[in-house]
């Protein structure tokens, strides 16, 4: 199968990604999490490694003067979102046929679901440099986040946990409609209580699950089904069988993977 568009190296967020994101946005890791689980369920890649994006017809409606209406990829109304995932990918490659600057500034991108059209106030150039940024890894998309919370001061409302200004800002005026202040205060309750993801294991179970094995959500919860999902991995590949995951499991996966990536590609090309 040949390399798909906008597949990059997909790297798992690290704790140093986190940390100089909590820093910047002068907030705990708990903070991070509450917005992220709500955007995306915490996670900025598909299981074939392009970023999670959403398709807004209406933007790209608006940023090409409803040249190519037609009630699917553009329109000026909000909705028609179908299913997420790849589907989002198939709408935005038929925007991409008409104007693929607009397109691409018409999608949120990654884990934290920030607008390409806002590309500059994410601390880009322009959107192909954003769209690269969002293929390599979450703790670009994550920086990016904090860029744009920053530039649009929306740290500020963060910092103080107050959800109904924070989510006018990040999500619009509408932001009742999907309780969406409400979700933020009860993920925020969530991972204040219970802590964070593990970024060892959570590293793991998105390798995994490029890699094609079942671990389950990625969560940063070594369960049955992520274990399970590492014990397949380690037979197919004549390992022994361990019941934790460390730091050199997470790069012996990622190995794994680009080795992949490699053997597809030579397929594809020959």
């Amino acid at each position: 199968m040949p390399q798909l568009p906008f597949q990059g190296a997909a790297r798992a967020l690290s704790a140093a990604g986190l940390a100089t994101v909590s820093q910047k946005l002068g907030v705990h890791a708990p903070v991070i999490w509450t917005v992220l689980a709500v955007e995306t369920s915490g996670c900025g890649f598909l299981p074939d490694l392009r970023p999670q994006i959403l398709y807004e017809r209406h933007i790209f409606h608006r940023l090409t003067h409803g040249k190519y209406d037609d009630g699917d990829i553009s329109d000026p109304t909000h909705g028609g979102y179908g299913p997420s995932g790849s589907h989002q990918y198939d709408r935005l490659a038929l925007a991409i046929a008409h104007d693929r600057t607009a397109a691409l500034q018409s999608c949120s991108w990654g884990i934290g679901q920030i607008l390409g059209e806002n590309y500059s106030m994410e601390g880009f150039a322009d959107t192909e440099q954003m769209v690269a940024a969002m293929s390599a890894s979450e703790d670009q998309q994550l920086a990016a986040m904090s860029d744009f919370l920053v530039s649009s001061r929306l740290n500020v409302p963060l910092q103080a946990h107050d959800w109904a200004s924070f989510a006018r800002g990040y999500n619009g005026s509408n932001y009742a409609i999907n309780r969406y202040d409400i979700r933020l205060n009860a993920e925020f309750q969530k991972y204040s209580a219970g802590g964070v993801p593990d970024l060892t294991v959570r590293a793991a179970q998105l390798y995994l699950t490029y890699l094609g094995f079942h671990p389950g959500p990625i969560d940063g919860n070594a369960g049955t089904r992520s274990l399970s999902a590492l014990a397949d991995f380690q037979a197919q590949h004549g390992l022994a069988k361990t019941v934790t995951i460390d730091s050199r499991m997470v790069e012996r996966l990622f190995t794994a993977l680009a080795g992949s990536r490699t053997r597809t590609q030579a397929a594809s090309a020959s």
